[in-house]
Parts: C-alpha cells; sequence; structure tokens
C-alpha cells in the first residue's frame, strides 16, 4: 500500500513538473510571438503554441530518460535542433535574416522543460523568465551596445581578468612577518574597490547629470570623490553663482565614502562593525544633512557637466599600484604597531588618508582580525577619512572660490570632531 502510494505521489510530482515545463515554454513563445505579431500566421517559424511544446517535449525527454533510455534526451534534443535548422534555412531563402536568436532560445526551451523535471523547477523558471526578458528588450540592449565606449568596454573585461581570472590562481596562505599578507585576500580587496568603481562609473553613465547634482554626486563618490571634488572646484571658481549647489554636490560625494567604509567592513571582518558603525553613521549624517540644506536652499535648474573620472581602478596598471599599496600600508602598520604601538597606526592613517582613504581602511579592516584592536582599528579608519576629506575641503576653498571653501570646510570639520569624539569615547 506504502509502495502504491509512493508511486502516486511520484507521477503527481512528474504531472505538475511537465505542466510547469510546457508554460515556461509558453511564456518564452509568448514573447517571441510578440515579436512577430505582425506576420501571417504560417510565417512565423515558431509562436508561443510552438515553443509550449518544446518546454513540454523537453520535460517529456527527461521522463524518458529516466524510465526507459538515457539517449532520449540527446536523441530528441537533435531532433529539434534539426528541425529548426531546416526552418531556419527555407526562411532564409525568403528573409534575409541571419538573427539565430530565436534558434537558440527554441533550444534553451527544450533544455527548461528537461530541467523543469528532472533537476529544479525553480531553476528553470528563474532561466525561463530570464530568457524571455533577454529576448524581449532587443533594442534596449542593442542601444547599451551602440553606446558602449571602447575604453569602457576595455575597462570591464579587465574587471573580468582580474576577478575570475587572477583571483583564483593567487595562494590563500599567511606570508610576511607576523603573517599579515595573503596574496589572495589582498587581491580580493583590490577587485573589491574595482567594482565598486566600476559601479560608480556606470551609474553616472546611464543616469547621466541630467538627473540632477544629487544624482551624480552620489554615484561619482563611489568612483572617484576626489575627481569630482576638483570638478566642481573649478566650475565654483569659473561660476560663483552656483557655489551652494556645487558644495552640496562635494559634500555628497565625500559623504558617500563612509558607506563605503561599512561595506568594506562587512566583506571584510563584520565583528568591526559594532564599533565602527556609529562614528561612521555619524560623520556621515554630518555631511549629507548640511549638503541637502545647502542644495534646497540654492535649489533651481542647474545644468552640471559631466565630471571627468581620471582615475581609473579598472586598468590593470592601477589595479597593480594598489594592491602594491595596500601590500605596504599592511606591513608599515604591523612594524609601526609594533614600533609605537597605537600611535604609530595613527600616524599611518592619517598619513596614508591625504593620498586615499580606501588603501587604509582595507588594511586596518584586515589588520583587525588577527593583529589589531578593533578600537585602534576604529580611530585610524576614522582619522584616514577625516584627513581625506579635510583635504578635499581645502581643494575647494583653494581651486574654487572661498564661498564654495566656507560651505564644504565647515560641515567637514564638524564631521571630523563628532566622527573622533565618538570613536574614541566609546
Amino acid at each position: 500500500m506504502d509502495d502504491v502510494a509512493a508511486q502516486f505521489l511520484s507521477n503527481h510530482q512528474t504531472t505538475i513538473r511537465l505542466a510547469i515545463a510546457l508554460l515556461l515554454g509558453a511564456i518564452i513563445g509568448l514573447e517571441r510571438g510578440w515579436e512577430a505579431r505582425d506576420q501571417k500566421s504560417g510565417e512565423r517559424i515558431a509562436g508561443i503554441r510552438t515553443f509550449a511544446l518544446v518546454g513540454l517535449l523537453g520535460g517529456i525527454s527527461a521522463v524518458l530518460a529516466r524510465e526507459i533510455t538515457q539517449w532520449a534526451f540527446p536523441v530528441l534534443l537533435v531532433s529539434v535542433v534539426a528541425m529548426g535548422i531546416v526552418a531556419y534555412s527555407e526562411r532564409l531563402a525568403h528573409i534575409r535574416n541571419f538573427s539565430i536568436t530565436g534558434m537558440v532560445g527554441m533550444v534553451l526551451t527544450f533544455c527548461f522543460g528537461a530541467i523543469a523535471v528532472a533537476v529544479d523547477p525553480v531553476m528553470a523558471t528563474a532561466s525561463a523568465v530570464t530568457t524571455a526578458i533577454i529576448l524581449d528588450n532587443k533594442e534596449e540592449i542593442h542601444g547599451w551596445v551602440h553606446r558602449l565606449k571602447e575604453h569602457e568596454l576595455d575597462a570591464a573585461l579587465k574587471l573580468l581578468v582580474i576577478s575570475v581570472v587572477m583571483l583564483p590562481l593567487l595562494p590563500n596562505e599567511r606570508l610576511g612577518p607576523g603573517g599579515v599578507l595573503n596574496p589572495r585576500e589582498i587581491w580580493w580587496m583590490v577587485v573589491m574597490i574595482a567594482s565598486i568603481s566600476f559601479v560608480g562609473y556606470f551609474a553616472i553613465q546611464v543616469g547621466g547629470t541630467r538627473k540632477g547634482i544629487l544624482f551624480t554626486s552620489l554615484f561619482a563618490g563611489l568612483s572617484s570623490s576626489t575627481a569630482l571634488t576638483l570638478h566642481f572646484s573649478r566650475q565654483s571658481a569659473q561660476n560663483p553663482q552656483l557655489s551652494g549647489q556645487l558644495a552640496a554636490g562635494i559634500l555628497i560625494a565625500c559623504g558617500t565614502m563612509f558607506p563605503r567604509i561599512l561595506a568594506y567592513c562587512y566583506v571584510i571582518n563584520r565583528e568591526l562593525l559594532p564599533s565602527l558603525i556609529w562614528p561612521v553613521l555619524i560623520m556621515t549624517v554630518l555631511l549629507y544633512g548640511p549638503a541637502l540644506f545647502i542644495w534646497r536652499r540654492h535649489s533651481g535648474t542647474l545644468d552640471v557637466s559631466q565630471p571627468t573620472l581620471n582615475q581609473n581602478p579598472l586598468d590593470l596598471t592601477s589595479a597593480l599600484v594598489f594592491g602594491l599599496l595596500l601590500t605596504a600600508i599592511l606591513l608599515l602598520g604591523e612594524f609601526l604597531k609594533n614600533w609605537l604601538g597605537d600611535a604609530g597606526i595613527y600616524v599611518l592613517a592619517a598619513s596614508s588618508g591625504v593620498a586615499d582613504v580606501d588603501a587604509i581602511t582595507l588594511s586596518l579592516t584586515r589588520m583587525s582580525v588577527d593583529t589589531l584592536s578593533m578600537n585602534t582599528a576604529v580611530i585610524g579608519i576614522v582619522i584616514a577619512a577625516a584627513t581625506n576629506n579635510l583635504i578635499k575641503a581645502g581643494m575647494a576653498g583653494v581651486i574654487g572660490n572661498r564661498h564654495t571653501g566656507m560651505m564644504v570646510a565647515i560641515p567637514m570639520a564638524l564631521s571630523l570632531i563628532a566622527g573622533l569624539s565618538v570613536a574614541w569615547f566609546q
């Protein structure tokens, strides 16, 4: 009796999965049918009915492979491919369209049907829906390709090289004095910085400065807040009437650095978060708050040109330099900690923060895992971030006009004092 019940449940489950295979084919077929909706019946190679049946056939091939012979799936797959080739060859004789997207979609539909029955219906459903979305957004995807610049494509490929190619090849072991150097961990931090810059750069490209100064400043802060500070400072010198909006943009870009710090901490050492989150949160609020106030006070129509992001961490040379900088700071930090104690770490943080806050932040976060106390790491990170922002405030005052410099410097100074106070006394 139990065997009969088990067999019934198994058949019932198979029937449900076959229905899912049919529906997945119908989803892709609906998109294909809509794409060819202006063609007469019989002129389309495959529409909703054909794709639905192909999905069901894929599911049936999985059942046959399980119950009768393992050759069922490959034989039926080859049959579907052969029918598709014949149909597309006949169509090509009348319509000079060399696209094989529909053919690939048909083969995928067959495979999704088989996956739904034999592997995982959730995986098959997610894959089928994603395929339908890709097929439906032909014009948008082609538009992105046309708008993509050569150096942007190079940057994306280089990001893949330093992540999926180089990262797995590096040894995952502790080296150097005190075991502070782990080649794979160091390069992983390089990949993380490059990825954040990649997201920030393309967020600006997609949204554009027409979305407003707030949008531009927010995402430019992910890529290079220093580049945006230089750009807006120069514009404030040329257009003093825009000082308020440009100062707000600089504050927002510099404030974006702090959520970045929390992201680094979350990835590398989550135990540091409870000690770091409050000083970072307060410093962020003390930059974002005045920025929004200044922007609202000076709101109006504003057309700001795109900042030139000269620093490109997606360049392999820059990635290597950043990796060397991380290595140097880790070694120097270990040396200064042993020689001067916490004071040496603070000196290193202040001097490193003048040029770059990412390297020292990642280094101290990594050191806090083993050799550095949580409190010292938090204070060092806050010192580096505050120093970096004060340098940008000086740039705004020197390169820009005095009014812009004052509107930037006052919130920066308050952020520095509050962040250090909270980090020191907590």
